[in-house]
């Protein structure tokens, strides 16, 4: 009995043993066809949501990082701001010793003065030149006239003597004749001796007039002399007043000069002062202070920057994107923006621009493939992304961000 009783079970495991198998046989495809169709639907939903859609993580905020430095060669005596402080356009960032530039200031100015000194006396000059030429050359003219008129009046008077000398010489010789007429009838005693002294005394005289007359000839052709000297003279005064034109001209040109030169003094007075002013340091715009790099008491100069100020709401985005994930990207097309900073909060911008080439290329050390090495990288493209308005919050330049671009928007 107990043999028969314990058999009967033991068949009864081994009949619901067998009955088990075919149904987890049967139950076996249809959860991997359920885990399939799962599968399916996910990925046509993934497909669904994803279409027309690119996105990448590998993007960051990019901004302006503008380079401050000293425009002139100085020592800095006080350095106004600290780091990472907010300034505005026109806060002072250094000041350097202003020393040398305002002796510089000092001495363009006495140069200036000199300057326009010299400049009004050759404006002087030439107001005098153009007063004085032409009287010079209206009394020249009346020198000269005068000088002839005086050759004219020697002339004459020579003539005037030379006649004077013949008419005188012939009433000498007829005075001559008769005092010797009278001396001879004196002889024959057919006249008085008054008569013989009558005609002595006739005789003297015309001689003596004959004396004067020759002396008034020596006298006019001395004065002919004198006047032809007094032509010469004039008519080198009257050549020297004839440059009346080239004195002017010789005039302007002096001023002209002087006045180049008071415009040179003014433009070394202007940038005197300009380089004074480059002692103090002033911020162009409105940013954040960053990489601090001088102290009081260093001789700083243009070559080395000082700070570098970055304006926080001038910002975009960078975003490299795949090489395939370009074909339908556009100018325009609409941006959702993450950044790790905010967690899911998310911006809206539009697609500004696609760069030129590929980041590789414009590399340091841009990818050379022409030694057959070559191996297929995929390949990004920058896209710059600028937002919709202000984002209402603190960007900063280096924040890493994830772009999705809806390019079914052509």
């Amino acid at each position: 009995m107990s043999a028969a009783a314990s058999a009967a079970p033991a068949s009864d495991v081994q009949t619901e043993t067998a009955a088990a198998k075919p149904k987890k046989a049967r139950r076996t495809p249809k959860l991997i066809g359920g885990l399939a169709a799962v599968a399916i639907v996910g990925a046509g939903g993934f497909h669904l949501l994803t279409a027309g859609r690119e996105s990448t993580d590998d993007a960051q905020i990019e901004g302006r990082v503008m380079s401050v430095s000293a425009r002139v060669t100085g020592q800095v005596l006080h350095v106004r701001v600290t780091d990472n402080q907010m300034v505005n356009p026109g806060d002072v960032l250094v000041e350097l010793d202003p020393s040398d530039y305002a002796a510089k200031v000092d001495a363009a100015k006495a140069d200036v003065n000199a300057a326009r000194a010299t400049a009004e006396g050759a404006r002087a000059a030439l107001a005098l030149t153009e007063k004085t030429a032409p009287a010079n050359v209206v009394q020249a003219r009346g020198g000269m006239t005068a000088a002839t008129s005086s050759v004219l009046s020697a002339q004459a008077a020579i003539a005037q003597a030379k006649a004077d000398v013949a008419a005188f010489g012939s009433r000498k010789s007829l005075a001559e004749l008769n005092l010797k007429r009278a001396r001879t009838l004196f002889e024959q005693k057919a006249v008085a001796q008054a008569e013989v002294d009558a005609q002595q005394t006739a005789f003297d005289n015309e001689n003596a007039q004959l004396e004067q007359a020759r002396a008034r000839q020596v006298a006019a052709e001395a004065s002919l002399t004198g006047s032809n000297g007094g032509v010469i003279l004039a008519k080198g005064r009257l050549n020297a007043a004839d440059t009346s034109t080239e004195q002017l001209a010789s005039a302007r040109a002096a001023l002209a000069l002087a006045e180049a030169r008071r415009e040179q003094a003014e433009a070394a007075l202007k940038l005197a002062e300009l380089n004074l002013s480059y002692t103090t340091v002033k911020a162009l715009r409105k940013g954040v202070v960053s990489r601090r790099t001088v102290e009081e008491g260093q001789l700083v100069g243009p070559e080395r920057p000082l700070f570098a100020v970055v304006p926080l709401e001038d910002v975009w985005v960078v975003a490299n994107f795949k090489e395939d994930q370009l074909a339908e990207m556009r100018a325009g097309q609409p941006v959702t923006v993450r950044l790790d900073t905010y967690g899911r909060r998310e911006f809206r911008g539009k697609v500004e621009s696609v760069a030129g080439g590929t980041g590789a290329r414009f590399a340091l050390l841009p990818p050379d493939n022409a030694t057959g090495n070559f191996i297929k990288v995929v390949q990004r493209i920058p896209v710059l992304v600028r937002f919709d308005g202000v984002p209402g919050v603190d960007l900063r330049p280096g924040m890493s961000a994830d772009v999705t671009v809806d390019t079914r928007q052509k």
